[in-house]
């Protein structure tokens, strides 16, 4: 019976058919070691290639600015409370060095713009001014801040924007001091004004139970998210969190993978991420990974591209090393990938 049930959900999931809740909660109740994962990955993988075109979608963010965070976020490294951070933002000089150093080579999809919870949105806009001075035009750009009004959301758009970053996070409200029906009202304002929504099933933890996985993947496909991914909660020793340790990066690919099958409901989804860049997750249904400079939420260090931030050769190579043929660019155009 299992046997059936599993083959009739992989089987369906082929011919275009994505699973529902019961069975997204049936897929990721299985070891991440086990052969049923790995063929639930290897099915993810084929759906996502021939959905996407075996392209890749290379992303790059900037952390413009770092703070200890109202926000209280019990897995950022930002938190107020615990963070170790100082306050800080980035000089001109260094967001325009950022900006062309991921940008330069043209290969990336969009640049984001990371701030804190509270923004300024005056400093904003001089921020996006500087970048898009810098960046090619056929890049597109996102930001990703704290909750903001549809008027604000329509400001951003005005102001050369075309996407937002924005997550009911996994136990919002318990594990973060913010609103989980102010993210969605958030997340309502993205849309409404006509931006792209990227969201994710993130920051997963040993702790969070499938149902909540499930909950909180179903929230962007029944609303139909630009980009749909999954984020691992990275151990920051300093944490309220860090207690519960972490999934490893093949329990990752797992939900990455249910991810990819659920998001076949909504013809809104362009790409699926992964977070942090690994190759599992890029052969289990995902075929978007995040360069990053400047400040992290999972980096205590000040600068993330001399730590955790990968750079955009390491993801480019990592896309080529797992077989995609090309990169999208933000303009629909695409790229050749050759061994960087």
């Amino acid at each position: 019976m299992h046997k059936e049930r599993f083959r009739k959900i992989l089987d369906s999931a082929l011919e275009g058919c994505a699973p529902g809740r019961e069975d997204c909660l049936y897929l990721l109740s299985f070891t991440p070691e086990s052969l049923q994962s790995a063929i639930i990955c290897a099915v993810a993988d084929t759906i996502s290639r021939k959905r996407f075109k075996n392209r890749a979608v290379l992303l790059g963010q900037i952390g413009v600015e770092a703070a200890p965070c109202p926000g209280k976020c019990k897995f950022c490294s930002f938190g107020q409370g615990h963070t170790k951070i100082e306050s800080s933002s980035l000089e001109q000089n260094e967001l325009r060095n950022h900006t062309y150093e991921l940008t330069a080579g043209g290969d990336l999809f969009a640049l984001f713009l990371m701030g804190m919870h509270d923004i300024n949105i005056d400093r904003l806009l001089e921020t996006i001014d500087t970048v898009r001075s810098v960046m090619p035009a056929k890049t597109r750009l996102v930001v990703n801040i704290g909750d903001f009004t549809l008027a604000q959301a329509r400001i951003l758009r005005e102001a050369g924007v075309d996407g937002a970053y924005h997550v009911l996070r996994l136990r919002e409200g318990i594990d973060t001091a913010l609103n989980p029906e102010q993210r969605k009202a958030t997340i309502k304002n993205i849309t409404d004004a006509g931006l792209d929504w990227y969201y994710c099933c993130e920051p997963i933890g040993p702790e969070h139970t499938d149902v909540e996985l499930v909950d909180q993947i179903f929230l962007g496909v029944e609303l139909g998210c630009f980009q749909h991914a999954a984020m691992r909660r990275v151990y920051l020793p300093n944490s309220p969190l860090a207690h519960y340790g972490q999934i490893t990066e093949r329990r990752l690919a797992q939900v990455v993978a249910v991810v990819t099958l659920a998001s076949l409901a909504s013809p809104n989804t362009k790409s699926i991420a992964v977070h942090e860049p690994n190759m599992l997750g890029l052969i289990a249904g995902a075929n978007s990974v995040y360069a990053e400079a400047g400040s992290n939420p999972r980096d205590n260090e000040r600068e993330t591209s001399k730590n955790r931030g990968r750079n955009t050769t390491d993801c480019k190579r990592m896309f080529f090393e797992t077989g995609f043929s090309n990169l999208l660019l933000g303009d629909g155009s695409t790229v050749s990938l050759t061994c960087v």
